[in-house]
């Protein structure tokens, strides 16, 4: 049985790995989120993504950000 802790590390990892697939850097995601309308700093961000402790709300609205329509949860 997976652990918060694992939980955590999974969600982080998929979300890098989407910024990575996109080429998209901390400073470019800021300027995506305001274009959505949700305002945060690029250190928030960075914080965020290396504890691995952010809100699905937060994923959804990196997720819409970059332009992603579907998501692969493994690599299996």
């Amino acid at each position: 049985m997976k652990s918060a802790k694992d939980w955590e590390d999974q969600a982080k990892s998929l979300l890098k790995a989407e910024l990575k697939r996109r080429n998209v850097t901390y400073a470019q995601l800021v300027g995506k989120l305001a274009d959505i309308g949700v305002m945060d700093s690029e250190p928030n961000i960075r914080n965020k993504l290396a504890r691995g402790k952010f809100t699905a709300v937060f994923l959804l609205q990196c997720l819409e950000a970059i332009g992603a329509s579907s998501l692969r949860l493994s690599d299996g």
